[in-house]
């Protein structure tokens, strides 16, 4: 089983809480670091988000 594969099992019907999850993760790390990579942070979770998005849409 691949790592896209993991992904669907585990996003499986719950692609909006995975987003949620992302989210709150993302805001997390961006407390913690004070700011500084807020763009990186940001971009990172609208990828992981997209992905969940495009895997979603697959089913």
């Amino acid at each position: 089983m691949g790592f896209i594969d993991k992904i669907k099992d585990v996003v499986g019907d719950n692609a909006d809480k995975a987003e949620q999850a992302i989210d709150k993760a993302a805001d997390l790390v961006d407390d913690k670091t004070g700011g500084k990579h807020s763009k990186q942070i940001d971009g990172a979770a609208d990828k992981a988000k997209d992905l969940i998005e495009k895997l979603d849409d697959k089913k």
